[in-house]
């Protein structure tokens, strides 16, 4: 077991854990809520966190970190159960990729982000964790605009 899923994976689980919770408080009504303006709708946020999941997942395992990737089953972001099922199975790949980083990996390789741009790849799953914090704040004033309650670890955390 390397030093990230030892050391950081556990509290890290948690800050996954409120993206759960967000969507057992939402209906499939819901995730077409948009707040207007340029802003996509609510289903769309939760499929670009996905999107983004999966860019991380596969950074710890290429080492080199690609936005590029779509889910093809853009349907997801109509469905509260789809996208549960989804983030899922996300959350155990993303386990499972970090669980196969050995020790020197964790100690000595870096994750290309672009040009003059590395990191270490537990600074990579915290720049995710800032990622999923970014998301909350938005799903947040979307919930708001709903007049939607929010999960109590999300009201403690993000609020």
């Amino acid at each position: 077991m390397n030093s990230i899923v030892q050391e950081y994976f556990p509290v890290f689980q948690m800050y996954q854990g409120i993206r759960g919770q967000l969507m057992d408080v939402l209906s499939d009504e819901d995730l077409s809520f948009s707040p207007g303006g340029e802003n996509p709708s609510l289903g769309r946020l939760c499929l670009e966190i996905g999107e983004t999941e999966r860019a991380y997942i596969d950074s710890f395992k290429t080492f080199k970190l690609d936005f590029g990737w779509r889910q093809p089953d853009q349907t997801i972001a109509d469905s509260v159960e789809q996208l549960k099922t989804w983030f899922d199975e996300l959350d155990k790949d993303l386990k499972s990729a970090v669980e196969s980083l050995s020790e020197e990996d964790v100690q000595n390789k870096m994750i290309y982000r672009g040009e003059n741009f590395l990191l270490p790849p537990r600074i990579q799953l915290s720049v995710y964790q800032e990622a999923l914090l970014i998301f909350y704040g938005k799903a947040m004033v979307y919930l708001k605009a709903m007049g939607k309650p929010r999960p109590e670890q999300m009201e403690g955390w993000i609020a």
